[in-house]
């Protein structure tokens, strides 16, 4: 059975036979999973892509797409070959059987096995993987507290003339690749720093931490060796720090720099293949970078734009967890919505409290990835 108190598990069903169908989405239904339903095997790829469910139930012969072939799609995607995935054969069909192990499923399911026993696998197998879960989530915990590993600060940094906070919900309470640092230059300059390891699962969770360490780390090695007053010149050198290791050169990070000044009221920004900023004065915009990757070319690109701050002004920094996340029928949350509820929110409100709230009500508090927000506001 589906924990009452948890968000439902979501459940893919890929089944062309309109009463099997029926009867396999009211049983899952009744026992507490989320299930969704798809004719055949090309309609269940693009649900899967879409909704990224917990499990995959797949019929074998259906038309335009039969599940061996649906399940070979799968295992050749980063993002869904790790979803747990059982056939529904007929009883009796060895060869589907033996060809569906070969294709690393989980598991089978005969078409004519009693309800109790479908949710008895079903329950057992997400029970199974759950466990598995929390064990590798214990071994990351324990590893980043050995290593001292710290990527997001508890609070925000005190700069006179500016508030600024940020708000950070780790992907499953597990420190992941987003990271957040504040730096002090001098009095009237401080940086902002945000940043992203992408594509992690969670076989590979503590090399988003150590990466996302790592980054951090050289970040603020340049900042305390050489006193830069340009994003650019920042990024410049923590690119060539991690171009040069061959270790982290080939991991997809993104990263933004924000030099507040508060002598000259100006915001530089510069990112490496970052999302763009949001900038509101009276009305909020983005600001794009073009600088890739960090680690991507021996050479960034990378350039400053320069922002000229009044009193009320705010800039917003997001990773992709943000705009990336969808609601319960997989519709994407997106930037332009963002731009959208920015522009409406209440300047008398604190802004992390009505994005966060935003959010939270959108996806129903089930992300796929980190969360990570950072707010600037002139005072």
């Amino acid at each position: 059975m589906a924990d009452s108190g948890r968000t439902p598990n979501k459940i893919l069903l890929v089944e062309d036979e309109f009463n099997i169908a029926k009867l396999f989405t009211y049983n899952l239904t009744k026992a507490g999973f989320y299930c969704e339903h798809a004719n055949n095997g090309r309609e269940g790829l693009a649900q899967a892509l879409k909704n990224k469910p917990d499990l995959i139930i797949s019929d074998v012969m259906m038309p335009e797409m039969d599940g061996f072939e649906f399940r070979k799609k799968l295992l050749e995607d980063e993002d869904l070959k790790s979803i747990p995935f059982v056939f529904l054969t007929a009883k009796g069909a060895e060869d589907d059987i033996l060809q569906g192990f070969d294709l690393e499923i989980e598991d089978y399911i005969i078409k004519t096995s009693s309800p109790k026993v479908v949710i008895a696998k079903v329950s057992a197998i997400l029970k199974s993987l759950e466990k598995e879960r929390v064990k590798i989530v214990d071994e990351v915990q324990k590893a980043a507290d050995t290593m001292g590993a710290k990527v997001v600060p508890d609070e925000a940094l005190s700069f006179d003339g500016f508030k600024i906070k940020h708000w950070h919900l780790p992907f499953k309470n597990v420190p992941g690749g987003d990271f957040i640092d504040y730096f002090k230059i001098d009095e009237d300059n401080i940086v902002i720093v945000l940043g992203d390891v992408m594509g992690k699962r969670w076989g590979a969770w503590y090399f988003a931490v150590a990466y996302a360490g790592y980054v951090r780390s050289a970040t603020r090695f340049v900042l305390e060796s050489v006193k830069e007053n340009k994003p650019s010149d920042i990024l410049h050198k923590v690119n060539e720090s991690v171009f040069k290791d061959e270790r982290i050169s080939e991991v997809f990070i993104t990263l933004s720099i924000i030099l507040l000044d508060k002598k000259n009221k100006t915001a530089k920004y510069s990112g490496a293949g970052d999302l763009p900023i949001f900038y509101k004065s009276k009305e909020a915009r983005l600001i794009q970078s073009t600088g890739l990757l960090l680690g991507f070319s021996k050479s960034g690109e990378y350039d400053d734009y320069e922002i000229q701050l009044n009193s009320g002004d705010e800039i917003f920094l997001v990773t992709d967890g943000i705009t990336e996340a969808r609601n319960k029928a997989g519709e994407l949350y997106g930037q332009e919505r963002l731009i959208e509820f920015i522009n409406k929110m209440n300047p008398a409100v604190d802004s992390i409290e009505q994005i966060k709230k935003e959010i939270l009500d959108f996806t129903g508090g089930d992300f796929d990835d980190d969360v990570s927000l950072i707010t600037v506001k002139v005072l």
